[in-house]
């Protein structure tokens, strides 16, 4: 194995460790960024546009009139067509937020509701979950907790027969939960989570999928990591429960594997993984192993062509990958040895050529991985050069300056593993491609690739003539005066000149 230099001269402006620092410093700020951004949002199931229902109609909107008399009709009708066009119309007419309003502000209606979802008549059953399930889709919180006297139904149903009638309801305590911490509050003692691990085992991919968005609604709550996921009880909270074991089966790749379904419980995983909570505990039952080899498949996938909205989930594995390698509980269980292959990096390299052409906006994500795994590990360094990876990744400075500051860093993971690592870079495109970017405007981008150059005049002192001769001070001098770059700047010309 190649080893780091020991010894480094005094008169450097900016040592290695020195850099390190700062940079870890600034990847902590970068995750915790990253932590926070969430996907909250709401479904709606809905068979007919709004100009199909009523028979061709536009929904109107119901005042609380008619709201009440479509609720009578539906509650005493003599005939069950009669009852069943009743909600119906009352479901087309709450597709309008003031229908909402006029109906939560009726008295009665409500209960009224719930009565017609506990009807043993199917059909008026499904119609009245329908109803509820528009109300759902509210932006308002108000709205969701008038719903809260039919939420201990909604969980009672998702042990039954029909996966539909269970798919209507997932979907719809989900956009509830989103809305409301009151009606979390209400689901918890209620037994949402076992409800959900008990549905988990479901045949049906549409009960999963609608699952896998309940789920992720909840994990997101801001009060998930505190009350929802930890593992302090068997049964109540997530990690104590079956799901994790559940998620991680339906993310194991194979010919059962559904695309669907693996995106959802993959933003599970995510969520539950950025809480911090007890990662320790999914790596332990195996996380690392499941997500490096779906990366594989996902990267074969790629290969064959097979890529209809495959970068829906190459986004969340490729987050739950960074943030799982951060771990401290990777090198204590020794799980991570099954990623410390070439495998890994190649497939990578191959997502990240394909987000390039799909979806450039995700570029960075697999690079975050990529800067994970080369930041601590010689091996995985040693991977990316074995494979002459260099160029390919200098190539992707000029899509955007995120992704140009995790290119440059991902290089000075490399560059400070010692001078072997650096003669890999030096002679080559590096020099040039550091003077592109030293003209750009943006901070960041020029100060990593001041401490690249840094590493490399340190281990490669010979790098420091060519870039002299290639007008580097002069590249340097226009950020003379900027003030977050200036000792930099002032500490990489001093190198550059003593070399």
């Amino acid at each position: 194995m190649w080893n780091r230099r020991q010894g480094r001269p005094r008169t450097l402006g900016c040592g290695v460790e020195e850099l390190r620092r700062r940079r870890r410093e600034r990847e902590a700020a970068l995750r915790k960024a990253r932590r926070e951004q969430q996907l909250v949002s709401k479904r709606l199931l809905r068979d007919d546009t709004p100009e199909e229902a009523e028979g061709g109609r536009v929904a109107m909107i119901l005042g609380e009139v008619e709201i009440q008399q479509f609720l009578c009709s539906a509650q005493r009708g003599t005939e069950e067509k009669e009852r069943e066009g009743a909600l119906i119309s009352l479901r087309g007419g709450l597709q309008h937020p003031e229908t909402q309003q006029n109906f939560i502000r009726l008295e009665g209606s409500m209960r009224t509701l719930v009565g017609l979802l506990t009807s043993n008549q199917a059909l008026l059953q499904l119609e009245a979950a329908r109803c509820l399930h528009e109300l759902s889709h509210s932006e308002q919180s108000a709205v969701a907790e008038a719903c809260l006297p039919a939420t201990s139904y909604l969980l009672t149903y998702l042990s039954g027969h029909s996966s539909d009638f269970i798919e209507l309801c997932l979907y719809t305590l989900g956009n509830l939960i989103v809305e409301s911490e009151a009606v979390r509050r209400q689901l918890l003692p209620q037994g949402i989570v076992p409800a959900l691990a008990a549905c988990i085992q479901s045949p049906h991919s549409t009960v999963l999928e609608a699952l896998g968005y309940t789920l992720s609604q909840l994990l997101q709550a801001k009060e998930a990591p505190e009350k929802i996921i930890p593992s302090t009880s068997a049964s109540s909270s997530v990690l104590g429960s079956s799901l994790p074991q559940y998620m991680l089966g339906l993310l194991q790749p194979g010919p059962k594997l559904n695309p669907g379904v693996a995106v959802e419980f993959a933003w599970c995983l995510h969520y539950i993984i950025c809480s911090q909570v007890n990662n320790a505990l999914l790596i332990t039952r195996g996380a690392l192993s499941t997500l490096g080899l779906l990366l594989l498949d996902l990267a074969r996938a790629v290969q064959r062509s097979e890529d209809a909205g495959l970068e829906l989930l190459v986004c969340p594995v490729l987050r739950c990958l960074s943030n799982l390698l951060t771990e401290a509980a990777v090198e204590a269980v020794g799980e991570q040895m099954q990623l410390r292959d070439e495998r890994v990096v190649a497939s990578l390299f191959i997502l990240l050529q394909f987000l390039l052409q799909k979806q450039p906006s995700l570029l960075h994500e697999g690079l975050w991985f990529l800067n994970n795994l080369t930041a601590n590990s010689p091996s995985f360094c040693t991977s990316v050069l074995s494979l002459d990876l260099i160029v390919p990744l200098l190539q992707l400075l000029p899509v955007s300056n995120v992704v140009s500051v995790l290119v440059l860093t991902v290089l000075c993971n490399v560059a400070e593993k010692g001078p072997a690592y650096c003669s890999h870079l030096w002679p080559g495109p590096l020099l040039s491609s550091l003077l592109d970017t030293l003209a750009s405007s943006d901070t960041e981008v020029v100060g990593q690739s001041l401490e690249l150059l840094q590493l490399l005049f340190l281990y490669r002192p010979e790098a420091a003539q060519d870039f002299l001769q290639q007008s580097g001070l002069l590249a340097l001098e226009r950020h003379e005066k900027e003030t977050q770059l200036q000792d930099r700047v002032r500490a990489l010309q001093r190198t550059a000149l003593m070399r």
